[in-house]
């Protein structure tokens, strides 16, 4: 039977734990009138307490309370409390006699039914109600948690916890034997041959191939293209059985996918068999939709290249001909000022103009005016053929390997594709003419309709550039891919869907019946309309005011911070003491326990060694590298620090150990001096990238010339870092903000959330409601923002400098519904993230129904904030405060993330990601230190005497890092001898 550790010590601990929270104690501990009666029936209070807390026990956690063991001190208030008797009885029943205790728990057992978990044949149907989810999941609290309340609600008292640990490694031990058989028992002789070779070395190389086909791609260009192009068809050569990706459920099969990629093929060619080959084929569907989407990237991207060089040339070609330009328009302002004279006078107009100048010079000047002039459309798109050559090099190849399929609004593309890998084959030169031309926009057409047919060249630019758009849009769809399946398979199944919504079970914040939810939205709406009007007819709205001649104007508010807040920010920084940031993160480990998050991959064990785990931890947060790191760290090596990285560290390791300091924060008692847990804002941090990682990033004008990769961190109000992404910079914030409110992992309830202006769409505020959140943006130029109002004669002038001119769509929304919650319940449930569908939704030139339903609501939403916004200076005051925290955040992670000059230098996005998870986990902890030493620096300053007004509090921030030494040589070892729950002595008060 396995042995094997899935359970950690909270993990075990918390499993069988009493909750502390008082709605909670409610909902599970309120008797009945029932449980009452049988209670009463006992004489003495201690009987009827000890009786209580036993039932109490009995049904949940659903365990027996132990003889020497003392019941949890919420719950034993709340029974006394309940029954009326004092909580010290509990004193005098722990020392009856131990038939009196037996006697009690036979009769509860009989009362309430009971069972004990005794027989085999409990634990056998134990192992096998795992069996489901074991196949989708293998992470053990989730299967413990699931059994533990499977047995509680059949009336099963829960065995010990080393029993329920043995039930869950079993069954996941059986799931495993599944899932291999499930990947390997349809191959052949010949794909197993197939797969064997991936683990030969590639000839003519030193890697093997299966190493070389798992390579990232390189710059965006047509070689490199190709190479990876070879790699596509080297994973499709392996020919694996049809569907063989849906026979095991994904995380499981993404699962062993990451466990054979972070070993040596000489260690896989060791598993038995079935395993050998079930890891293999993981690998290969992982590895092949890896490279689709990575091979589409780079089409986008070199298309955008070609784009931006083409209207760069444009722009060149302009301003170098503006002298001459310039010297043509004042010659024909000249000749046209003579015109008009000779036409008054009734002079001959050629004698007005060789006045001006000679005939002959006139004649020269059209036809050199003729050369400067520009297309009628002033379009850069014919410089687009300077890159045909670029594109022609792979274009074949990449239409081949590709197995695109179409939504009807992009038939035509598809149509268009399937001619041109009709000439490619054929070699043929000419486009024929009755090749598929409807998707060719107005703005292309000029180029690619010519008097002698389709140009070639303009025909495939035209079409490989509108392919690009349905990609992103979704209209066109790659078999195989990740990022680029069809719309409909990201979403919840139509027939699970419909189940839940008729049983009332959708995950949503919303009423689900349209016609309540729009009725309510729009009464409100057009209460606050009116409300909002009269307030600005009467210039009421405070703080701000509306006229026609200059629209909305709203006074800043005024940010300064009180002197007596400063004195007391100032004393309290003095009297934080120094500490290297090694001290740091082991005091904060100490208190958390954070790196015990840091598991094994393949055994769950947690690292043996903490501080080569911190150093690998930090070698990421400060943006050192391992190299350096192992330089910087005595006694460590890079192989040490490679292999913790390989087998301990991944994405959800860095988000467990995140919340759990999230989670630490959000319990001190300092913290509520900040907020409560139930705002938060979001903000990008762009990062330049350079060296081999230049090739990643992407350019925005925004962040200047250079190219880059954007961090984007949600923060609490309460200064707690509790989520990360690395994102494009060239994609809009808006698109991730969701991500980080529904899928962290912290405790925090977050109810508001903050953005500046690039953080909001009309999309995200139409989302917002449905998932449980409210959504407070600081949009930029509000006056330019329009209201938006349901169709009607109501006239709003007070408001009418702000109204938009089109009305809302309500029919839309109403023919759409059904896809909304649909939408809506997928992106809660996390079948897809919130920030494809964003992105999908908001591509050019999808305008479907679903998308413009969608932009309807969030224009109702966008439109009910704006007037709160008018009438609410505390709202502006409380978003203006919460995206304050986070630039203060960025500031320090900044200063945080030093080395190479600042820079990403990693070109894989795995380690630039660990990157951001680094960099988070590190000033979370930073945060965490500092609130809990600045509530010590306060204490002590009312020990002195000092007076210290609580309302000053809050201007205090856990972001310094002034007594914080980021730099030097990484030791392990504490400067102060500090005991257990003890803390490391303060700066002395000055002049103490």
């Amino acid at each position: 039977m396995p042995r094997r550790s899935i359970l950690s010590a909270n993990e075990r601990e918390s499993l069988l734990a009493i909750p502390t929270a008082g709605d909670e104690l409610i909902r599970l501990y309120t008797f009945s009138e029932v449980d009452l009666a049988l209670i009463r029936q006992h004489r003495g209070a201690q009987n009827r307490l000890g009786f209580a807390v036993q039932l109490c026990y009995m049904r949940y956690p659903g365990i027996l309370l132990g003889v020497d063991a003392e019941p949890s001190a919420h719950l034993l208030n709340m029974v006394a409390n309940e029954l009326k008797v004092p909580r010290e009885a509990w004193n005098d029943y722990g020392h009856q006699r131990a038939e009196t205790r037996r006697e009690h728990l036979l009769e509860l057992q009989a009362a309430y039914e009971f069972q004990s978990f005794t027989t085999l044949s409990h634990y056998r149907a134990a192992v096998h109600s795992l069996g489901e989810l074991a196949l989708q999941i293998d992470k053990g609290i989730v299967l413990a948690s699931v059994l533990a309340e499977s047995l509680r609600s059949k009336g099963v008292l829960l065995p010990t916890v080393d029993v329920i640990e043995r039930i869950c490694a079993e069954a996941i031990t059986r799931a495993n034997k599944c899932i291999y058989a499930a990947l390997s028992d349809q191959l052949t002789r010949a794909h197993r041959q197939r797969l064997d070779e991936l683990l030969l070395h590639k000839e003519g190389s030193k890697t093997t191939k299966l190493a070389w086909l798992r390579l990232s791609p390189k710059k965006p260009n047509s070689r490199h293209m190709l190479e990876h192009i070879e790699r596509l068809k080297s994973w499709q050569a392996l020919d694996l059985p049809a569907s063989v990706e849906h026979v095991v459920h994904q995380n499981r099969l993404l699962k062993i996918a990451r466990e054979g990629g972070q070993m040596r093929a000489f260690d896989l060619a060791k598993f038995e068999p079935q395993r050998r080959y079930a890891t293999l084929v993981a690998l290969a569907i992982e590895g092949m939709a890896t490279v689709i989407d990575e091979i589409i990237d780079l089409h986008d991207r070199i298309i955008g290249k070609l784009f931006n060089a083409a209207k760069n040339k444009h722009q060149q070609q302009f301003q170098a001909s503006g002298k001459a330009i310039n010297d043509k328009v004042c010659l024909y302002s000249r000749i046209g000022l003579a015109l008009i004279e000779a036409k008054k006078t009734g002079a001959d107009p050629f004698a007005a103009i060789e006045s001006v100048l000679p005939w002959e010079d006139f004649a020269e000047s059209v036809s050199e005016a003729q050369v400067l002039a520009q297309p009628e459309s002033f379009d850069f798109l014919h410089r687009m053929g300077d890159g045909y050559a670029t594109l022609r090099r792979y274009a074949p190849e990449f239409l081949n390997v590709l197995k695109l399929r179409a939504a009807p609004a992009a038939k035509d593309v598809l149509e268009a594709i399937e001619a041109l890998r009709l000439m490619n084959s054929s070699n043929a030169k000419q486009v024929p003419a009755d090749a598929p031309s409807k998707f060719i926009t107005p703005r292309w057409a000029r180029l690619v309709k010519t008097s002698n047919g389709f140009d070639r060249r303009f025909y495939e630019l035209c079409a490989l550039s509108e392919l690009k758009n349905k990609l992103r849009s979704g209209d066109v769809w790659v078999q195989g891919s990740r990022q680029f399946k069809n719309f409909n398979e990201y979403l919840v199944p139509v027939e699970k869907f419909t189940t839940m919504q008729l049983a009332d079970e959708l995950p949503l914040a919303v009423p689900t019946d349209c016609d309540q939810y729009l009725h309510e939205r729009l009464t409100l709406l057009e209460s606050q309309l009116a409300k909002a009007n009269l307030m600005a007819l009467a210039n009421e709205l405070p703080d701000a005011i509306i006229t026609t001649a200059t629209g909305l104007k709203i006074t800043p508010l005024d940010a300064v911070v009180p002197d007596e807040a400063q004195a007391l920010i100032d004393q309290s920084a003095a009297l934080l003491p120094h500490i290297k940031i090694t001290e740091l993160l082991m005091e904060v480990d100490g208190w958390t326990g954070f790196t015990n998050h840091f598991t094994h991959l393949k055994s769950g064990d947690v690292a043996k060694d903490k501080t080569l785990l911190m150093t690998t931890l930090l070698a990421d947060g400060i943006n050192l590298g391992l190299s350096k790191m192992a330089e910087s760290c005595p006694g460590t090596t890079y192989t040490k620090l490679a292999w913790l990285q390989a087998w301990h560290i991944r994405d959800e390791t860095y988000n467990a150990a995140l919340a759990n300091l999230v989670n630490t924060q959000f319990r001190q008692p300092f913290a509520d001096h900040w907020g409560d847990g139930t705002t938060s804002s979001s903000d990008g941090q762009n990062f330049r990238v350079g060296s081999k990682a230049q090739s990643t990033g992407h350019v925005n004008p925004k962040y200047g010339s250079e190219p880059g990769r954007t961090f984007y961190t949600h923060i609490s109000d309460q200064y707690a870092p509790f989520s990360t992404k690395v994102v494009n910079v060239g994609v809009r914030d808006s698109t991730y903000v969701l991500d980080g409110l529904l899928y962290h992992e912290s405790d925090l309830r977050i109810e508001e959330h903050y953005t500046d202006t690039a953080g909001f769409t009309d999309h995200v505020f139409g989302l917002m409601p449905f998932v449980g959140f409210r959504f407070a943006p600081r949009i930029r130029d509000l006056g330019e923002t329009k209201l938006f109002i349901p169709k009607g004669d109501t006239v709003y002038d007070g408001l009418k400098p702000m109204i938009s001119g089109e009305r809302l769509k309500i029919k839309q929304i109403r023919a759409h519904w059904d896809e909304i919650l649909r939408l809506a319940t997928s992106i809660k449930q996390g079948t897809v993230t919130a920030s494809l569908m964003l992105r999908k939704l908001g591509s050019y030139p999808r305008q479907n129904g679903l998308a413009v339903a969608l932009r309807e609501l969030g224009r109702i939403e966008r439109t009910l904030f704006i007037l709160d916004w008018l009438q609410s200076v505390e709202l502006r005051r409380r978003v203006n405060a919460g995206l304050n925290k986070g630039e203060a955040r960025n500031a320090l992670a900044r200063a945080v993330f030093f080395n190479r000059l600042g820079e990403i230098r990693d070109r894989s996005f795995e380690q630039q990601r660990y990157r951001a998870s680094g960099l988070n986990l590190v000033t979370a902890a930073i945060v965490l230190w500092n609130t809990v030493y600045l509530e010590r620096a306060t204490a002590t300053l009312r020990n002195h005497g000092q007076e210290v007004d609580t309302l000053l509090l809050q201007y205090l921030s856990p972001l310094g890092w002034e007594h914080i030494n980021l730099t030097g040589d990484y030791v392990w070892r504490s400067s102060a001898k500090i005991g257990a729950g003890k803390f490391r002595p303060l700066r002395p008060m000055p002049g103490a």
